[in-house]
């Protein structure tokens, strides 16, 4: 809750600073939303007669970018109403150079938002803050100048052009009444002055209690996926390397055992069980994080994937360098689970992973030419995989009509931690990746 809105409950709230700062934010709004469409009028004007020579037409394109003015001066008039400061909702430009920003700026909602926020101010708020200020103040102030209006006319003063007060008993009743209105102007000009931060608020920046809940949930998965690989590095170091002695020692001691004898079976069956849990452990251990995956990244993750796939798959991911942990791990669970569902539902007899890093963004696509019916609300492992997208604020879609083929999409917003060329393009037929 802000904190005009708490002050509002206080006793004595008309004799504290709160009804001025109210006037005042509400005068600063309508004055800058005032010259905010007198320059919004003239650029569209100048830009319509541009036009005719094309000279006009980025100058109408650039309109929006008016927001980021507005957006940036509503942000710093709203601290006069208290509560947290308003952060910045716009995003930092993948690069250098104005091509990036402008790119990033188009390209995000906030831009939108402020550009909506400043044509409301401009074309409709305004001229209601304004009145707000005039009717809450001037009226009140103008009655309780009465008495000196009487001494300065001598024998009457017209009030409000109504009624004529000549006596000044009559005139200082006038006053006392106007004192009295000044007094409860301050509640609707709070009320009127609030309302008008919280939509200053909403629009420039709404998202930033989402945000932070996001960037919350991002340091959660975070370390998660850290504790995931300690997991999967102590059973690599420890419980594997300790199997793999096991089996080792089951296979010695079965030389030195006689052969045929019960003792040789015992044996044999003891070191065929070593061997089976040793296969499910290092199972167990790529399911946990792959360890090609924070070796080698991405790309090579997928050919491991390919490799391992029943299926036949053909995959062509190509990045400009090593991406972030998280996503990269999202990204690699996505393919995972793809492929996962096209081999055990879809009754698929080949897949494709395409992958690309474009825009600022790691694009991963699967497909494959199974029945189709895929879908993300029936419980199956693609709600979990979408929530593990989400939080890095990435986006999957799913195209499975009945019948196929399935499409799998995958958008995650994210930098290049490294400038090295990171690629894997291999095609594979079914005789060099089906794996029985």
């Amino acid at each position: 809750m802000s904190d005009c809105w708490r002050a509002l409950r206080r006793p004595g709230f008309p004799l504290t600073a709160w009804p001025w700062r109210s006037a005042a934010y509400l005068l600063g709004c309508g004055l800058s939303g005032a010259v905010l469409c007198a320059v919004l009028l003239l650029w569209a004007a100048v830009g319509g007669v541009l036009s005719v020579l094309l000279v006009g037409v980025p100058l109408l394109a650039a309109l929006p970018l008016a927001g980021l003015v507005s957006g940036a001066w509503e942000r710093r008039l709203v601290r006069w109403m208290g509560g947290a400061p308003v952060a910045d909702p716009h995003r930092v430009p993948d690069g250098p150079g104005p091509r990036a920003w402008l790119r990033v700026r188009y390209g995000e909602a906030a831009t939108w938002r402020e550009a909506g926020g400043a044509a409301l101010s401009a074309f409709l708020l305004w001229p209601v803050e304004l009145s707000v200020v005039a009717g809450a103040l001037l009226l009140p102030a103008w009655l309780v100048t009465t008495p000196l209006q009487l001494a300065l006319d001598g024998e009457q003063v017209n009030v409000l052009k109504v009624w004529q007060l000549h006596a000044p008993g009559q005139a200082w009743a006038v006053a006392a009444a106007g004192a009295a209105l000044l007094a409860l102007a301050g509640y609707p000009l709070t009320v009127a002055a609030g309302a008008r931060a919280a939509l200053a608020r909403l629009l420039a920046g709404g998202q930033q209690r989402v945000g932070e809940l996001v960037r919350s949930r991002a340091r959660l998965v975070d370390a998660f996926e850290a504790e995931r690989r300690r997991i999967e590095r102590d059973l690599h170091d420890g419980a594997q390397q300790r199997l793999v002695a096991l089996s080792m020692s089951l296979g010695l001691a079965r030389l030195d055992a006689p052969p045929g004898g019960p003792l040789a079976r015992r044996l044999a069956a003891a070191h065929a069980e070593a061997d089976a849990a040793l296969a499910e452990l290092r199972e167990l251990v790529h399911g946990i994080h792959p360890r090609v995956l924070a070796d080698r990244g991405l790309p090579d993750a997928c050919t491991d994937l390919a490799d391992r796939s029943v299926l036949p798959v053909a995959v062509d991911v190509s990045l400009p360098g090593r991406l972030p942990a998280a996503v990269e791990s999202a990204g690699y669970f996505a393919v995972a689970e793809a492929l996962a569902n096209a081999a055990r539902h879809g009754g698929a007899s080949a897949a494709r992973v395409h992958g690309r890093w474009s825009g600022g963004r790691l694009l991963l696509e699967v497909s494959d030419d199974g029945a189709g019916g895929a879908d993300a609300a029936a419980g199956t492992g693609l709600t979990g995989l979408a929530d593990r997208v989400a939080v890095v604020d990435g986006r999957l879609s799913v195209s499975s009509p009945p019948g196929g083929p399935t499409l799998l999409r995958v958008e995650i917003p994210c930098t290049p931690t490294t400038v090295a060329r990171c690629a894997s393009s291999s095609p594979r037929t079914p005789s060099s990746s089906a794996r029985a």
